[in-house]
């Protein structure tokens, strides 16, 4: 397995991949507009305007294939972090994690993660901050890691 930077040609796989896990993971707690919201944040096109910004992306690929994904915004917000259905448990979370804490920027990285990402968060040392909050049907609970 390698974990790279996300590039143009990788779009649509990952695009695809983040949509199917999110589907099996988190779609069936939200409503309908948390669903369309989340779909538009990982369509193509928006995954592409984010690169042009100042958004780390990385990928886990595996024999081409990519198995893993995690967005990390201006250096200090996990904006997003997936794996493929069939291929978490094997420390690919931790690994995307680890890679980009790396190049972190502060002293502090925050994310909201769904409710059902709780307990892989804690395991990557963070810790729950606030109360759990909703925004344009997305539920995530506030957690922070201070490095």
């Amino acid at each position: 397995m390698q974990i790279r930077k996300l590039t143009h040609d990788d779009l649509p796989r990952a695009s695809a991949m983040c949509l199917d896990a999110f589907m099996l993971a988190v779609a069936p707690s939200l409503s309908a507009q948390g669903i369309d919201t989340f779909a538009k944040v990982v369509a193509a096109q928006a995954f592409a305007e984010r690169m042009e910004g100042d958004n780390l992306m990385l990928v886990c690929v595996s024999d081409g294939v990519i198995v893993g994904l995690i967005e990390l915004k201006q250096g200090c917000h996990v904006a997003m972090l997936f794996v493929a259905p069939g291929w978490q448990r094997r420390g690919i979370g931790m690994g995307l994690v680890n890679a980009a804490l790396k190049q972190a920027r502060g002293q502090l990285v925050t994310v909201r993660t769904s409710l059902s990402s709780v307990a892989a968060y804690e395991s990557y040392g963070f810790v729950l901050t606030g109360e759990v909050g909703e925004f344009a049907g997305l539920v995530f609970q506030p957690m922070e890691k201070r490095l």
